[in-house]
Order: structure tokens, then C-alpha cells, then sequence
């Protein structure tokens, strides 16, 4: 069934290995020849019509399998997942293998036109359709149960006979992308469109994200210079920067959407359409039948599920909040030592020692944290979402909750209770500047050297066994299979939102918050480009649209920087003083002042257009042309009747 693939071998020039299946060390062979043939046979017999080849080295075969698929296949399989691809007219277009004639740098001979990453998300979208017919079990795992329409990979995943599927790196192409990425130190705009061709578009936004950010902080930074050195301790000449800071937050985000829509225009994901949802690997309950979509799959009982986010989740997440706010107690206690312990030595050391709390707060706020996530995940697992998105929503919104409590909570306690705006500054730089060296170095710099030591004692073991350089392909995927995985943008996301939390929250009170954040950034883009290619396996491309929740995440953060501003600004002495008799007249001053603010953010929010009026005529062009075509499909349809 399974043609051998041996690297000792001639390379047969039809084969092009572009995704690494890992199975389990003893699985069955009734198994493995059941799986392989699923995967070989015809689209008709529901199969995936790919290709597979098993890894032979001179230690024999490793249950490791290539997978790949001839260019035709391919074709095919872009138009089942629905890729839109650039027109000779310039126009994107869902891409069908009846009109590739039409589109721009297509041929038959061109085995480019499809980019690696596009191959490998075709592959993958095959093999996670591959589905159970009349099988009852998996051949060899009685306990490994299926029914008709359940996803093989997702069963053996979570059987644990299939360890692992990733995509190839190609090397060469590597080679250039981090030449041009982060190879040179140069002051310029980072290489998106390669990125995306490389890495999908769910990693290019995050660096076109990342990257818009980081140049939109500038201003920010070059304002908040003059105000720190000039204007420490005169509050009332923050007004001007506290409302350059609310309108710019409202703009920045605005305009992100309009060259969010712009790229993923251009990369063809804008016009894609939403794919149906599957249910997700770890969903489990009794069969029954989807009333969507009448198959049989796994139904679980929405009041069970109900019943464990607020009796089991709901109250855990209150309880960390409370053991938040508890070790921040603690560290405030801790301050109190720090500032006693000053003022009876009077000496540098206790200067320095003022700092020391801080630190310590920042550190355990980082382990807190990382503690927090691992909990979040466990508990969203078990409350046993049916599909991924709802999963992933109501993990963010744990997260989401706990860190904003976390990172944040000390800061407004310090400056509604405590009114004491120079510990305000210095808590404020301290979490901001530790938690940047911190996050650098749990994830990138740590991670980079584990991999280096690897590398290292693969290759010596390599070159111990007298390997051939025809095993070069072996040694690459024996590296890549033990490099770690790539989980998702979620934690670079969540790093950038409460950094925005840092430099937009308390922006009047210390103004340097956006030169540290741009500073960090440009590191970080240097940093994560690292990890993306030298350090995690190569991810499968994911087409997106946009940056989700984190759209949302983000804006709503820019409101409550409305609030606080306005706040610290009426608490300062110089407001203050202009409201010596009544303090109700302070107090509704700032509320309209506030109110104000706010209507000016969501008018300008709702004038800014989300898309550019060129791709919006775009759209709507496609759309009529859309509708005209069904119009003549009906007629013609009526015609035959």
C-alpha cells in the first residue's frame, strides 16, 4: 500500500515531503496499514487522495511518514478550502480549478503558484477530514472507538497512537526569510508578505500588529520625553497629554482596522469564507445526531455545561482574584518595610531598597500568571466546549480577567486609596520594565539556547553514527520533531494588551511608559522572529481575517484609560484648587469632562470607515458579481426544466 521512502535512495522528483506524521513507538501494523491506505486512497472511497511515504534510516523505519500531494491534488484541494488567489485583472478571486486560467503567474508547469505554507494547510484540512465509515474502532485499539462522520486524526490524537503532525521547514526558503527578517539590524518595515507566505496570515498580522504598534507608540514617546524631564510634578499640564493619549488610542485602533482590511485583502483571507466549525479534539459526550448538520457525533448536555462554568469555574476564578488582591496586600506591607527601613539608614542601599518591593511584586505577578494560565486551561477543557472558538473565548476571558486584576490592581489601589502619586510612578516603571525583561527571557532567549544545546547533541550524535549528508532530510526531521510547539499568538497578544494597559492607564502620571514600551517592542520583533525560526516547530498557516477578540480586548481597554485619566487628573492639586468650596462640582466636572471624552471616542470611531473605500467598491463589486452569476445559473437551470 505505502511505497518505501528511503533517503539513501534517488529522490523520486514527484514526491515533495511537506508534512511529518509521528506515530506512537509499537504501534500495530494493522493499524499503521489501515491509516496509510486512508490516507492514499481515492476522494470517492473516502479517502484523502495523498501521498505517504514512510521514513527509512539505516536504523530501520521509525514510524515517522511523509506526507505530500501531486500538484493537480493540490489545485483541487485550494478550491475545497476555498483560497482566494490574485486575478490577471488584478481582482482576488476564490480560487477554482475550472477558471486557474485566470489567474495571475498560474501554469501548469508552475509549482509555485501555491505557496509551501498554502500546501501544508491543504494537507492538513485533508487529513482532518478524513472520516470514519462503517469502522467501529480503530484496527488494533478496540477501546478506540468511531462511528460514521468522527474525524480519524482528532481520534488518534487523543488515543495517543498519532503523537504528532507538522509541517516541514524548507530550509532554503528559512535561510532567506530570516536573512531578510532579523538578519541585519536595519531601521525599516519587516518583510510581511514573505512571512505570510511562509508562516500564514494569523502570524503575519501578529507582526504586522506588532509592528504598527510599536511605530504608533512613537509620538507617544517623543511627547512624553519634554513632559518627564520638564513638567514632573505640575499635574495640570498633563491635561494636554492625558487627551493626546485618549484620542490617539481611540485613532491607532481605528486605523489598525483599515490596514488590517487592507492586508488581508491583498493575502485573499478578507473574502474567505468562514469554514464550518467541527467539534474540537478533547469535546466528548454520548453520540447522538447534529440537528446542522444530521450527523452522528458526540453531544453534550449544554445545563452540564452551564452548571460547571458557575459552580466550578466561576468561583475558582473568584478565588484567585482574592489570592490576587491578598499577595498585593502583602507587597504593599512589604513597601511600608522598604520606606521605614529608608528613613532610619539614609544610605544608597536603602535607597535601592525602596525598589526592591516592586521587583519582587513584579516577579511573582509573571509566576502568578503563568500558574493562573495552566488552571484557566485545564478548567475551559473541562467544562467541555463543543467547538474551538467558544473554547477559546471563554479562555481568554478567564485570562483576560485574572491578568488585568493582577498586573493592575496594585496601580489603581496606589492611586484611588492611597493618593500617593510618587509610588504610583515608581510601582508603574518597575512592573513595566521587569515584566519586559521577563517576558524576553522566559520566551524567547530561554527557550533559544535549549534549542541551541539540542542542535548541538543531534549533531554530534549525528556525526557519531557516520551518517551520510544524503540523511540530511532525516537529520532535519529528527530535529524538528523535538522542537517545541508553537502554541498560538495568544500570549504575544496578551503581552501587547497589558502593555497598552501600562502606557495608555496612568499615562499622565508617568509619561516615559510609551519610550520603555517602544524600546521593548523592537526588541521583541527581533526576539519573536527568532523563536518563529529557530526555535518551535514550523506552525500550519491558519488564514484570518483580522485579530479577533483582541480587537475588542484592545478597545475596551482604551476605554477604561478614559476613566482613569480623567480621575488622576481631578485628584491632582492644581484641579484641586479650582474647586475650593464644593467638591460635588469637582466630582461632576470630571464625570462630564469623562462623558465628554468618551462621546468624542466613539464618534470617532464610528466616522473612521473600517475598510478603505477602494477595497470597500472592491467588495461590493465582487458581491454584484456574485449575485448576477447565481442569477444566471437559476435562469439556466429553468431553461433545462
Amino acid at each position: 500500500v505505502v511505497e518505501s521512502w528511503s533517503f539513501l535512495d534517488t529522490v523520486e522528483s514527484n514526491f515533495r515531503p511537506l508534512v511529518v506524521i509521528e506515530l506512537a513507538k509499537g504501534t500495530k501494523e494493522e493499524t499503521i496499514e489501515w491509516f496509510t491506505k486512508r490516507i492514499v486512497d481515492k476522494k470517492a472511497n473516502g479517502g484523502a487522495q495523498l501521498l505517504i511515504k514512510p521514513l527509512v534510516t539505516e536504523n530501520g523505519v521509525e514510524n515517522i511518514y511523509l506526507v505530500g500531494a501531486t500538484h493537480l491534488r493540490l489545485l483541487l484541494g485550494a478550491e475545497t478550502v476555498g483560497l482566494v488567489k490574485e486575478c490577471s485583472d488584478n481582482s482576488m478571486r476564490t480560487f477554482t480549478y475550472s477558471s486557474r486560467k485566470t489567474f495571475k503567474d498560474f501554469a501548469d508547469d508552475n509549482h509555485n503558484f501555491l505557496t509551501m505554507a498554502e500546501c501544508q494547510y491543504i494537507i492538513k484540512h485533508e487529513l482532518e477530514n478524513l472520516r470514519a465509515k462503517n469502522e467501529k474502532m480503530i484496527p488494533g485499539y478496540p477501546q478506540a472507538k468511531l462511528y460514521p462522520g468522527k474525524s480519524i486524526v482528532r481520534r488518534l490524537l487523543t488515543s495517543g497512537i498519532l503523537v504528532q503532525i507538522f509541517p516541514l521547514h524548507d530550509r532554503e526558503e528559512l535561510k532567506k526569510l530570516r536573512h531578510s527578517w532579523y538578519g541585519q539590524v536595519k531601521v525599516g518595515y519587516q518583510p510581511l508578505d514573505d512571512i505570510r507566505c511562509y508562516f500564514g496570515e494569523t502570524i503575519a498580522l501578529y507582526f504586522g500588529f506588532l509592528e504598527y504598534f510599536t511605530f504608533a507608540l512613537v509620538p507617544m514617546a517623543v511627547i512624553g520625553i519634554p513632559y518627564y524631564v520638564f513638567a514632573w510634578e505640575d499635574y495640570d499640564k498633563y491635561v494636554m497629554f492625558a487627551t493626546f493619549n485618549l484620542l490617539w488610542s481611540t485613532v491607532i485602533l481605528e486605523v489598525w482596522k483599515r490596514m488590517c482590511a487592507m492586508l488581508t485583502y491583498r493575502w485573499g483571507t478578507l473574502l474567505m469564507k468562514r469554514q464550518f466549525e467541527e467539534p474540537r479534539p478533547g469535546f466528548h459526550g454520548v453520540l447522538g445526531v447534529n440537528p446542522v448538520t444530521g450527523r452522528e457525533e458526540p453531544v453534550y448536555s449544554s445545563l452540564k455545561r452551564q452548571l460547571r462554568i458557575y459552580l466550578v469555574s466561576l468561583p475558582f476564578v473568584c478565588l484567585c482574584l482574592y489570592f490576587s488582591l491578598y499577595v498585593m496586600m502583602i507587597y504593599f506591607d512589604l513597601e511600608q518595610w522598604a520606606l521605614d527601613y529608608h528613613k532610619e539608614n539614609e544610605s544608597n542601599f536603602s535607597s535601592l531598597m525602596l525598589y526592591v518591593p516592586s521587583i519582587i511584586y513584579a516577579v511573582v505577578i509573571e509566576i502568578m500568571n503563568r500558574i493562573y494560565r495552566y488552571a484557566a486551561e485545564f478548567l475551559t477543557s473541562w467544562e467541555n466546549h463543543r467547538l474551538e472558538s467558544s473554547y477559546q473565548n471563554h479562555l481568554i476571558l478567564k485570562v483576560l480577567v485574572f491578568n488585568f486584576l493582577n498586573c493592575f490592581a496594585s496601580l489603581f489601589y496606589i492611586a484611588f486609596v492611597l493618593f500617593d502619586m510618587k509610588l504610583l510612578r515608581q510601582s508603574l516603571a518597575t512592573l513595566l520594565i521587569t515584566s519586559q525583561i521577563l517576558n524576553q527571557f522566559a520566551e524567547s532567549l530561554l527557550p533559544y539556547w535549549l534549542q541551541k544545546r539540542y542542535n548541538r547533541r543531534m549533531k554530534k550524535r549525528m556525526c557519531s553514527q557516520k551518517t551520510d549528508r544524503d540523511l540530511s532530510i532525516a537529520e532535519q526531521i529528527n530535529m524538528e520533531k523535538e522542537m517545541g510547539t508553537y502554541l498560538g499568538t495568544f500570549d504575544d497578544y496578551l503581552e501587547l494588551f497589558l502593555q497598552f494597559g501600562y502606557v495608555s492607564l496612568f499615562s499622565c502620571v508617568y509619561p516615559l511608559a510609551a519610550v520603555f514600551a517602544v524600546l521593548n517592542n523592537i526588541t521583541e520583533i527581533y526576539s519573536d522572529a527568532l523563536k518563529m525560526c529557530r526555535v518551535y516547530k514550523r506552525p500550519f498557516a491558519e488564514p484570518t481575517a483580522n485579530i479577533g477578540v483582541w480587537q475588542l480586548a484592545f478597545e475596551t481597554m482604551s476605554v477604561i484609560s478614559v476613566v482613569t485619566n480623567c480621575i488622576l487628573i481631578g485628584m491632582s492639586p492644581q484641579v484641586d484648587a479650582l474647586f475650593p468650596d464644593s467638591k460635588m462640582d469637582l466630582v461632576l466636572t470630571v464625570a462630564l469632562v469623562e462623558h465628554l471624552l468618551l462621546a468624542i471616542k466613539f464618534i470617532m470611531a464610528f466616522v473612521i470607515p473600517d475598510k478603505p473605500r477602494d477595497i470597500q467598491m472592491k467588495l461590493a463589486k465582487l458581491e454584484f458579481e456574485s449575485l448576477e452569476a447565481l442569477k444566471q445559473q437559476v435562469r439556466a437551470f429553468q431553461m433545462q426544466l
